[in-house]
């Protein structure tokens, strides 16, 4: 029975720039619900519902967008900012550019992983299980780490592309197959 590995996307984090300044001050004043508090922290902190995301929001014209479980829903949160923007009559000039700086996901191979095999087999691995209960493994295409338990489930970091991650998560598996660092794990069984 061909295992096929569970993906999952946690959390995508993005910067975005407005190639403006922006009065914090104003939209603070203007826009509810917005957190801003220079004392504390230098930007505006909006949090939406609906999809569930947060913005920082710095005078620079730079945000930082955090929370997103694809890059539609990020997308989506993005143009859902920028409609608050202006319906509280703050205007944004020019195109925005927004850049995925790292995704964070989880991925479940449905099979248990031999580490102390894995990491004398594997390039570019740590493993001190004194330490840290995982395998830490840096992979050079796509440029991703990988935290790889024991169990079979992992943590994917620093991907900027959901097809990073993917590519990522079959890649490792397929190389952990042709390692014979794999073994059927008793959930994986059909019964």
């Amino acid at each position: 029975m061909e295992i096929k590995p569970i993906i999952k996307i946690e959390n995508i984090v993005a910067t975005v720039t407005l190639d403006q300044k922006l009065d914090l001050n104003a939209i603070a004043r203007s826009v509810p619900n917005i957190e801003y508090d220079p004392e504390e922290f230098p930007g505006l902190i909006l949090r939406l519902e609906s999809p569930r995301l947060t913005a920082l929001i710095f005078n620079s014209g730079k945000m930082v967008v955090t929370g997103a479980k694809s890059t539609q829903m990020l997308i989506k949160g993005f143009k859902h900012i920028m409609r608050i923007f202006v319906r509280h009559g703050i205007i944004i000039v020019g195109k925005p550019k927004i850049q995925i700086q790292n995704i964070v996901a989880s991925a479940n191979l449905g099979v248990e992983i031999d580490l102390e095999k894995a990491a004398y087999l594997l390039p570019n691995t740590m493993y001190e299980p004194e330490q840290f209960p995982g395998l830490i493994h840096r992979m050079k295409e796509p440029k991703v780490v990988l935290l790889i338990f024991s169990s079979g489930k992992m943590v994917i970091t620093g991907a900027k592309s959901e097809e990073d991650v993917q590519k990522a998560v079959y890649s490792i598996y397929e190389k952990l197959k042709e390692l014979g660092c794999v073994r059927e794990s008793p959930q994986s069984t059909p019964w």
